[in-house]
């Protein structure tokens, strides 16, 4: 399990920090681009991960939670907005993950990171929840045809994937 995770080339997270580099020139530095940092470190290994085994680690994913919850309460604290709003909404994506995991849509790993990535996309932008929701679900029915096609019915998607690339879309779409 761990063995995919740790040989991922650090070469691989360039990309993603240079556009978290990109979005503080931009942005300013704020608080919530504390998460942001948790997620463009993560990303690369979860992607890998996902893709090689289908499964997204509880030792990458559940760091994530009090790294993502300090971002929102300086971020709340720093510019006054309600910091339960990003934690509710975090909350809500979480929710909308459990139910299609309890239906059988998805693995558990997903349901995890589902929060994080809703309570990021919801500092980020506002409406930023809903916009993360709509492109994770865009993004990952795109990748369902694909492995359809490539590899027929009762193949594996590996949702965390097109997940992180709807956070990084929604992150793009505040710069």
């Amino acid at each position: 399990m761990l063995a995919v995770v740790r040989r991922v080339p650090p070469a691989a997270a360039l990309p993603v920090v240079g556009l978290l580099a990109v979005t503080v020139l931009a942005l300013g530095p704020r608080p919530a681009l504390i998460g942001f940092a948790w997620l463009a470190l993560v990303t690369p290994r979860l992607v890998e991960t996902d893709l090689a085994e289908h499964r997204l680690p509880d030792a990458v994913v559940l760091p994530g939670y009090p790294v993502v919850l300090g971002a929102v309460l300086l971020h709340a604290w720093s510019t006054g907005v309600a910091p339960l709003d990003a934690v509710l909404a975090g909350a809500a994506c979480g929710l909308v993950f459990l139910l299609l995991h309890v239906a059988g849509g998805m693995g558990f790993g997903d349901v995890k990171l589902a929060p994080l990535l809703g309570a990021l996309a919801a500092v980020a932008v506002p409406g930023g929840a809903l916009l993360w929701l709509v492109a994770a679900f865009l993004l990952g029915g795109v990748g369902a045809v694909v492995v359809l096609v490539r590899r027929g019915l009762g193949a594996r998607l590996p949702l965390g994937p097109p997940m992180l690339l709807a956070a990084w879309l929604v992150l793009a779409v505040a710069v």
